[in-house]
């Protein structure tokens, strides 16, 4: 097995590694999106509906306009909504884990560890073990039609050191933490629209009730609406979920690190078992977002 036949293989597999993610980010940015736009159309069909009402006695046409409007937009919400539905979101997931499989498996090849130690076999057992990945994900193929892999090179990694550097550490310090940090800041940011438009709500009906401004009420209720709609759409993200999901995992591939470099003399089983304990964590989160995302 020569040199340049294993370079080919890893390179083939690497770029199906960026074809999946590829997928995995499409399917993810069509789940957002479609999210997104079913809570501006919910939002926007309450604040219509109570214009329509309040426009209707002084001009019926444009009154009937926007209770047209309205309705619409109220019956295309759920319909975009369908479109982040659980299953959308399994293909999404599973995707991302097919992605993520074929990365790690690359990473563990180039390491030379574990499966990978006898360099004869490399290309061969690679190419073995990712085929199943696919015949895994034969229903998922088809998100991948017409997505062209990235023109990139196979990681630099030779070696368990270069693994630690370049694999473990970029997914702790460039991923997992500032994921965290990202979804703690969302978190914080949907917690201060909501305490907005309740503040907005209360002293909208405060001020109907002072002053007997009937429709200041009817607008308090477009407020309530929306913030329930906005509070809803925090919740489906799960963006507190996610916020303790990449900081379980950012730990726990810190205490493998911790623990192997208190190895003394670490030994090529070693730094094969250390490899794959990683590669299990980082697998375990996509398994465990499948769970959350289509069940919870």
């Amino acid at each position: 097995m020569t040199v340049t036949h294993e370079h080919m293989t890893m390179q083939q597999v690497w770029e199906q590694q960026s074809i999946w993610s590829q997928s995995a980010n499409k399917l993810k940015r069509s789940v957002e999106t479609a999210r997104s736009r079913a809570l501006a159309l919910a939002v926007a069909a309450a604040a219509l509906g109570t214009a329509a009402a309040q426009t209707m006695d002084w001009n019926a046409r444009l009154g009937t306009a926007l209770a047209f409007i309205a309705a619409l937009a109220a019956g295309m919400s759920p319909v975009l909504a369908q479109r982040a539905g659980p299953g959308r979101m399994s293909d999404w997931i599973r995707t991302r884990a097919v992605s993520e499989a074929f990365k790690g498996e690359v990473y563990t090849c180039l390491a030379g560890v574990g499966p990978y130690e006898d360099r004869e076999r490399r290309a061969t057992l690679l190419a073995e073990r990712t085929s199943r990945f696919r015949v895994d994900a034969t229903d998922l193929v088809r998100h991948t039609t017409g997505i062209a892999p990235e023109a990139r090179t196979l990681p630099p990694v030779v070696g368990i050191d270069t693994y630690i550097d370049l694999r473990l550490r970029r997914q702790i310090d460039m991923y997992y933490r500032p994921k965290a940090v990202l979804m703690h800041r969302k978190v914080e940011l949907f917690s201060k629209v909501e305490l907005a438009f309740g503040a907005a709500g209360a002293l909208l009906a405060a001020a109907a009730g002072t002053f007997s401004i009937g429709g200041l009420a009817a607008w308090g209720g477009v407020i309530a609406s929306a913030s329930i709609a906005i509070s809803a759409h925090g919740i489906a993200q799960r963006y507190a979920y996610q916020q303790l999901e990449f900081l379980r995992t950012a730990e726990e591939l810190q205490q493998l690190l911790s623990g192997w470099r208190t190895e003394t003399t670490p030994s090529t089983e070693a730094a094969g078992a250390f490899v794959s304990k990683c590669e299990h964590v980082i697998s375990i989160q996509n398994e465990a977002w499948m769970i959350r995302w289509t069940v919870g």
